[in-house]
């Protein structure tokens, strides 16, 4: 048995590096919380109560007509419909009394209209039976067996329930669902009507002229009430299931536009600013006690650390909005597709910190500029090789790109995605094809076949 002493050299993060690091990567809401329980569980932390009025109004106020004037996706409004105590759908459809979803936007209209007892309780059981898109899946015989009704009944229901908002509410299939949407418009478009009643599969495959010479139509017409169609939204119910899981976004920068240049600002006034106690700082100097002293000690070092923390963490995390801001100018002037290649070494590099303090900074927080609200996350893409005017495309330019090739194709004779490839190749983004059709895919954009317009 040999004994040896070797020398080695390790880095151990201390409790409050990694309290630092934490408060880094920690979101609004996440952080908005965090510093919630710290000043309940730390007697010396205080939040300051009182704010300087006037300045702050005003500078509130601004930002606020620029959130308005800029973010048309982030508002958002909270229903705060009164209901009667004796109401027989009071509450129904809802967990929580200012949640807006399907079936009580739908139940809430119920009660305006003059039904009888029997046929109120089955439109009642028809909204309960509503799936996500706003549609009756199971047929009409089987709900009246279930509810113990004549389907005559049900069928009186039914109307009165497809009579509703949203349009296309209770319909049983997608004909139907277009059908109901159609009839509601003035004036009704026969035309229309009896396409998505009775040509729906060729409607789906652009056969226009077809569907002319089925029924004895003007090719124009018949494109004029296609593109109708195409107008209508086939899941009306949509909007409003997911409204339950909704979470709205607080945006962390703000880039405000001016004509010469852009200036940040940190949303900041949902947190409490953060001050050291002046009454224990006096009985930490004044206390003879040791024990009260160390404990004093202890909170007064948590205290300043946790406050160094979260000034670092806006310092950091605007020291990475403004490098982005530099480097993604065109996109903050010219809006989606003008996206640069950069990566989180490009940032890290010319901040000076490391990749993971630049990864941890823009974890779950978001800008909003004249374009809308993402998160800080979005700016970070590599590039696709050689673009036209030099450098390097990125895949938002490559997608806008495909998207205005596509725009501009003979819908008769539709681009393939081997020529989509060379085209683009020949502006300068060289692609597969099949990240072509990747791309394509994720754009919502139908293959050929789809695309294709037909006499």
């Amino acid at each position: 048995m040999e004994l040896s002493i070797t020398q080695k050299q390790t880095q151990t993060l201390s409790p409050q590096m990694m309290q630092s690091m934490e408060v880094l990567q920690m979101g609004s809401q996440e952080l908005l919380e965090y510093i919630e329980q710290a000043v309940q569980e730390n007697p010396v932390l205080e939040r300051e109560e009182h704010y300087d009025g006037q300045d702050r109004s005003v500078d509130l106020r601004r930002k606020l007509e620029w959130l308005e004037a800029t973010d048309p996706q982030n508002r958002y409004y909270h229903r705060q419909d009164s209901e009667g105590e004796d109401d027989p759908l009071r509450g129904y459809g809802t967990s929580e009394p200012d949640e807006e979803n399907l079936y009580y936007y739908v139940s809430s209209q119920l009660r305006l209209l003059e039904l009888e007892p029997q046929v109120m309780s089955c439109a009642v059981f028809l909204v309960e039976s509503l799936n996500q898109n706003g549609w009756l899946d199971e047929p009409l015989s089987e709900l009246a067996r279930d509810l113990g009704q004549p389907e005559q009944r049900m069928e009186q229901a039914l109307l009165a329930v497809q009579s509703l908002e949203p349009a296309g509410v209770g319909a049983r299939n997608l004909s139907e669902c277009l059908r109901l949407q159609l009839i509601r418009r003035t004036p009704v478009n026969q035309l229309a009507v009896r396409i998505v009643e009775e040509h729906l599969d060729a409607l789906s495959k652009n056969r226009y002229g077809l569907i002319a010479r089925q029924l004895k139509a003007g090719p124009e017409q018949v494109r004029q009430a296609c593109d109708l169609i195409r107008t209508l939204n086939p899941r009306p119910g949509t909007g409003f299931a997911a409204r339950e899981n909704l979470s709205y976004i607080t945006p962390d920068i703000i880039v405000v536009s001016f004509p010469d240049h852009f200036e940040l600002l940190t949303n900041d006034y949902y947190f409490p600013t953060l001050n050291i106690s002046g009454y224990y700082t006096r009985l930490l100097k004044e206390s003879d006690e040791e024990q009260v002293k160390d404990y004093l000690a202890g909170k007064v070092r948590q205290a300043k650390w946790m406050v160094r923390s979260i000034e670092q963490r806006r310092s950091t995390l605007m020291a990475c909005a403004q490098c982005i801001l530099e480097l993604q100018e065109p996109f903050f002037r010219k809006g989606p597709g003008h996206l640069a290649p950069m990566s989180l070494a490009d940032v890290a590099a010319r901040i000076g910190v490391h990749e993971s303090t630049v990864s941890r900074a823009v974890r779950d927080k978001y800008i909003q500029c004249s374009v809308g609200v993402y998160p800080l996350s979005y700016f970070f893409s590599r590039g696709l090789g050689p673009a036209a005017g030099g450098g390097a495309a990125s895949p938002d330019a490559a997608k806008a790109l495909l998207k205005q090739l596509i725009a501009g194709e003979d819908r008769r004779k539709p681009l393939s995605d081997q020529k989509l490839c060379a085209l683009m190749e020949g502006q300068g983004c060289v692609l597969s094809r099949r990240t072509v059709a990747k791309y394509r895919d994720e754009l919502h954009i139908p293959s050929t076949a789809g695309r294709r317009e037909y006499e």
